[in-house]
């Protein structure tokens, strides 16, 4: 038998996921049957598949202990170098500049060294992330840069701060502002650009038409001249 209390990082996660994030050598059908047959229980008392946990729930398991037997841990992000840039951070968000030429996430020619994985690195070793005590969360980024622009990327470190932030980002509550330097002067020192995106994915490339087409995106882009100097524009 063996017991486990709820975090807030597991918190609001369905009972069957939770196990099996916990659980992964427990099969799939037996662990039904003991939520049945209440050898898996919520707070003592006999719970659904379905059943959300909250922080401070025990889920207490009666099952035999070699399903508890996890192989060795073996993280990925461990390969990443912990170099970071912190502009800010407390118990709950990290500020950090990331600096042109890294990527914000893996993709499918780099993985190990990405912001992401060295922020989860840097929090490893300073003992603030444990992925072996929370199966649901892990460290995330609440906004991403391209890998040729550098600036603000936001970090959440536990799963309230995330789901607080990404709500204040999709209302708008917070707003991103980009500097560039282009070539010669645009005829309107302030305007909004309109036009259609289209990105081909496979190919890596985005395209921006003037009149709409199939799977294209409409965007709008604010921009205001700050300086201009020597044929070169400062451009917000």
């Amino acid at each position: 038998m063996k017991s486990f209390i709820i975090s807030s990082n597991d918190a609001n996660q369905r009972l069957d996921k939770f196990i099996t994030k916990n659980m992964p050598n427990l099969p799939q059908a037996l662990m039904y049957k003991y939520i049945r047959t209440k050898r898996i229980k919520i707070n003592n008392k006999r719970s659904q598949i379905s059943a959300r946990l909250n922080a401070g729930d025990v889920v207490d398991m009666y099952i035999n202990d070699e399903f508890f037997v996890k192989p060795p841990p073996k993280y990925d992000f461990m390969g990443a170098p912990n170099k970071l840039n912190i502009i800010y951070e407390d118990e709950n968000i990290m500020l950090l500049d990331k600096k042109a030429g890294l990527l914000s996430h893996p993709d499918e020619n780099e993985y190990t060294d990405t912001l992401i994985t060295r922020i989860k690195r840097y929090l490893y070793d300073n003992g603030e992330y444990d992925p072996s005590a929370s199966s649901s969360f892990t460290p995330a980024l609440i906004n991403r840069i391209d890998r040729n622009t550098g600036g603000i990327v936001i970090a959440a470190k536990n799963a309230q701060s995330l789901r607080i932030l990404n709500a204040k980002m999709k209302s708008r509550e917070l707003r991103k502002y980009y500097l560039c330097v282009m070539q010669g002067r645009p005829s309107c020192d302030e305007a909004v650009l309109e036009g259609y995106l289209l990105k081909d994915s496979d190919k890596n490339k985005v395209m921006i038409y003037n009149a709409p087409r199939d799977d294209a995106k409409h965007i709008r882009t604010y921009y205001k001249i700050l300086d201009y100097y020597g044929g070169l524009s400062l451009v917000q």
